[in-house]
């Protein structure tokens, strides 16, 4: 079985648009969308109308949860938080709705668990994407899934856990053992922050237990000129461009 796990499009129809047109070339018999579908980007209602039809579900990211009333977003930076101001301004009452039930976590029946950020107290939103982050889930090791994949951090680092100690595993392919555990963070769609401004998916084959990365252009100029046209200061532009 071959499953098509994606996360972070904020709003970013473009590259969007071209994972799918990926994933129709390399088809799978799942597809999952683990969160932010909305936040930065100049389409969030876009993103979501496609989101809804194309993924079997869809996961609540922290931008999702802001927008919708799921979350107190008052400490986010002033430019984000206008952004989230706007965005819940842009969206049709039906997508409003459909991000008020998006649930935060996911257990698949092939043995992996699916949530925005750390899957411990998911509506936290907690990153982990440093080894430090990662040593702090091993009190909780006997919870976790064998494979938890996640997004949040627009980057594709993952851990192997035992339940003594965390180790970086970030590889453009991942085999994945019987005897440990893994946190695996799927990358970006919309807004890459590893200074590669490809759009980012992966394919995960529950046959061979592997996990790969795809990355893949995407017309940022058009995209960045949609922006510029919005309500959404341009640093969000210049962010796409140097994939940060």
């Amino acid at each position: 079985m071959k499953i098509g796990l994606f996360s972070d499009l904020h709003s970013n129809l473009n590259a969007f648009r071209v994972v799918m047109d990926f994933y129709r070339e390399h088809p799978c018999d799942e597809y999952f969308c683990l969160g932010d579908v909305v936040g930065y980007g100049p389409q969030p209602d876009e993103c979501c109308n496609e989101v809804k039809k194309f993924a079997d579900l869809t996961i609540l990211g922290n931008h999702d949860a802001a927008v919708c009333g799921r979350m107190n977003y008052t400490y986010y930076y002033e430019a984000a938080r206008n952004v989230l101001d706007y965005h819940a301004r842009l969206l049709s009452q039906e997508n409003m709705a459909w991000l008020k039930e998006m649930p935060y976590k996911h257990k698949h029946d092939k043995g992996f668990t699916i949530c925005h950020g750390s899957p411990i107290d998911p509506a936290e939103f907690n990153y982990v994407f440093f080894i430090e982050q990662a040593n702090q889930l091993l009190p909780h090791y006997d919870e976790l899934d064998h494979i938890t994949f996640i997004g949040h951090s627009h980057l594709t680092k993952s851990f192997a856990l035992t339940p003594d100690s965390a180790v970086d595993i970030s590889a453009s392919r991942i085999t994945f053992e019987d005897d440990r555990k893994y946190i695996v963070t799927v990358g970006s769609v919309g807004q890459p922050r590893d200074y590669d401004n490809r759009a980012c998916c992966t394919i995960y084959d529950t046959e061979t237990r592997t996990i790969e990365y795809y990355r893949i252009p995407y017309d940022i100029e058009d995209t960045v000129r949609k922006l510029f046209d919005s309500e959404i200061t341009y640093n969000f532009g210049k962010r796409l461009y140097l994939g940060i």
